[in-house]
């Protein structure tokens, strides 16, 4: 009976391991990004999305200060999170690079046709 529980505080340990590995974050310092901002996703889960040089995710929490300045070109300054996402079989699926507790610099108005 201590065996098998053992067993299963073992197993349980390296899931927790494993899954501790897999989500590999990385923090920086402020970053300041210019570009396009647009909507993805759908009406359940909306995302704000500034297209640069990269496609910058902004954090739940601070989306609203971008939701009316669609379709505009805008500088922020904010912290970078970015992390690597993977597929199912461990192929790399890119990097999802999400900007949190943004500052709006500059804002311009339209975007060039």
């Amino acid at each position: 009976m201590i065996k098998r529980y053992l067993f299963i505080l073992f197993f349980l340990l390296l899931a927790t391991a494993a899954f501790a590995l897999g989500n590999k974050e990385r923090k920086e310092s402020l970053i300041q990004v210019t570009g396009l901002v647009r909507l993805a996703g759908n009406a359940n889960f909306p995302e704000i999305i500034i297209s640069g040089d990269h496609e910058w995710f902004i954090a739940k929490e601070e989306k609203n200060k971008l939701m009316s300045f669609q379709h505009c070109i805008v500088t922020v300054e904010g912290e970078e999170t970015s992390r690597e996402l993977k597929f199912a079989g461990g192929q790399s699926a890119g990097i999802r690079r999400e900007l949190r507790n943004i500052k709006i610099i500059t804002i311009l108005e339209q975007a060039p046709q």
